[in-house]
């Protein structure tokens, strides 16, 4: 079940899109500002954001263009009441995904919403196949004909990064971030612990590879 951040200020607003994508089976986390909501990225693992543009604390805009600034390509639909093109194009330019009217029309952001999620190559079932072999993004497990292994959170997460693009160089800080969380205390060598663990555990499989690229981080090649 895909999981959905909703930041906004206004608490009947939180409910009312908090209900909607509950009603479409959607798992859905609410923050009210922009430090709430990187919080609450720190600690659970987030598929997409609805994120108001008009809030205390921290804005719609700046934690968009924080989260872009750290490399973090979470999709993000920018809800807001401004409909002049100048209030989009700055969406835009923040680095939010797509944008939406208020008063919104709910039909119309549950559209929204899953064209952003195929946009970002999350197949509906959440599985990456490659040839036999099959990761189960709700299981985390692996696959290959008759064997499965149940990975801990952190290593099939980490696995499933890697082979959701093929051939993308990701840093350790990147990973880090993404996986760990922004504000993780533990460093970055926590990364290439559980790279060594990956490439133990699946020694021998020849459908992928985890590759060091020296002095950058890693990537995922597909062998097949």
């Amino acid at each position: 079940m895909f999981h959905i951040l909703v930041v906004d200020d206004d608490k009947n607003t939180r409910r009312l899109i908090r209900a909607v994508l509950e009603e479409a089976r959607y798992t859905v986390s609410t923050a009210s500002d922009g430090l709430e909501a990187l919080a609450v990225l720190d600690r659970e693992f987030v598929d997409l954001v609805i994120l108001d543009v008009m809030m205390p604390n921290m804005d719609g805009y700046e934690f968009t263009r924080l989260l872009r600034e750290t490399d973090n390509e979470i999709p993000i639909l920018m809800v807001s009441a401004k409909q002049l093109p100048a209030d989009r194009h700055e969406g835009f330019l923040a680095g939010t995904d797509d944008y939406i009217a208020k008063p919104i029309d709910e039909q119309e952001m549950l559209l929204r919403v899953k064209a952003l999620l195929r946009r970002a190559r999350i197949a509906s079932e959440r599985r990456i196949e490659i040839g036999g072999v099959t990761l189960d993004y709700d299981r985390l497990t692996v696959t290959r004909g008759e064997e499965t292994q149940e990975l801990p959170q952190k290593e099939f997460l980490l696995l499933y990064k890697l082979l959701s693009s093929p051939g993308k160089i990701f840093t350790r800080i990147q990973l880090m971030d993404e996986i760990w969380g922004a504000d993780s205390s533990t460093g970055w060598e926590t990364v290439t612990v559980h790279i060594g663990r990956l490439r133990k555990r699946f020694e021998g499989w020849d459908e992928f590879e985890i590759v060091s690229v020296r002095g950058l981080g890693y990537k995922a090649e597909k062998k097949i």
